[in-house]
């Protein structure tokens, strides 16, 4: 999993000198599509240096130069496995300014990122659709992500699966998420930086059900490695009281279904006004308050009725 939070400022790394990209900007107007130009989105470790595939290996020794998002973190791997091609960095603030100049400069350029698939949560996807844009073929080497090994080892139905990536850190997009993970009836999987994993636990045990079963995955394939299982609930609390270290997945089981595969177990009347208030309080009302709580399980009419009753700007909360 690659350590890149599209809500969180990176840091900047020394590490910027790309003498052939840096006035590749300069030019007006559209470029020729770069015909014969390859650019390969190589996975790298989650953690365990040895976890690359020997295609991986001789895709970065063969490449004309390796982009990565860091290439401090990059160089050790290559340093590892004795891969001596030259390295530039691409990260996600000189992507913008310098990607197409390393693409045009270069037939085959392999891009890595911190950690994991390039283009999965990480400015893998900036470059790739760059790439595709200027006409440069396009290819992805199969490997390392963090959320598959989570989701496996979090012992819950992953027969059908959501990936949500990291969720927006405040506001309305971020409770419209949450409660469509609470109605699923299947599991999600997201990552969360370690800082804010009570929080987001405690939120989704708010409109999931304190019950609901889920797993919290950290620092997979590493020495330290673990993974808890158990309620949002008790979850919430033992993060509480003693917050994570190193890069984390969390997955939420499923709410329960019925025959038909309906979310059941619907949340009762103070609940349901409870997520009612919770929800405008983030910005939501109307019809998409409504939809908001049927997906959270509140039955039809009486989401209606909360939608009504909570369905103007004023503040109906206090």
């Amino acid at each position: 999993m690659t350590e890149f939070d599209p809500t969180d400022p990176e840091t900047t790394d020394p590490e910027t000198t790309d003498p052939d990209t840096t006035d590749a900007e300069a030019t007006e107007g559209d470029p020729p599509p770069l015909v014969g130009h390859r650019l390969t989105l190589v996975p790298t470790p989650i953690g365990n240096l040895d976890d690359i595939t020997l295609r991986a290996l001789a895709t970065l020794e063969g490449a004309d130069v390796v982009a990565a998002e860091d290439t401090r973190r990059t160089r050790t791997l290559l340093d590892r496995h004795g891969v001596a091609t030259p390295l530039v960095r691409l990260d996600a603030h000189r992507i913008p300014t310098h990607g197409r100049g390393v693409l045009a400069g270069h037939r085959h350029v392999a891009y890595a990122t911190d950690a994991g698939t390039p283009g999965i949560s990480d400015p893998g996807a900036d470059l790739l659709r760059m790439a595709l844009g200027l006409g440069v073929h396009v290819e992805a080497l199969p490997g390392p992500t963090a959320f598959v090994p989570a989701l496996v080892l979090s012992g819950l139905p992953v027969h059908r699966f959501a990936f949500e990536g990291f969720l927006p850190r405040k506001g309305r997009e971020r409770r419209e998420r949450l409660t469509e993970i609470a109605g699923r009836v299947f599991t999600t999987a997201l990552y969360e930086a370690p800082s804010r994993v009570a929080a987001t636990l405690e939120e989704l045990a708010e409109v999931a059900g304190p019950e609901r079963p889920a797993a919290v995955a950290r620092e997979l394939t590493k020495r330290f490695e673990e993974v808890r299982r158990g309620t949002l609930a008790e979850l919430a609390a033992a993060f509480a009281a003693q917050p994570p270290r190193g890069e984390v997945v969390l997955v939420v089981g499923p709410a329960r279904s019925d025959a038909g595969g309906a979310a059941s177990a619907s949340p009762d009347d103070a609940t349901a006004e409870v997520l009612a208030r919770d929800l405008v309080a983030g910005g939501v009302w109307g019809r998409d308050l409504r939809r908001a709580l049927e997906a959270a399980g509140v039955a039809r009419d009486a989401a209606y009725a909360l939608a009504v009753r909570f369905g103007r700007r004023s503040d109906p909360v206090q």
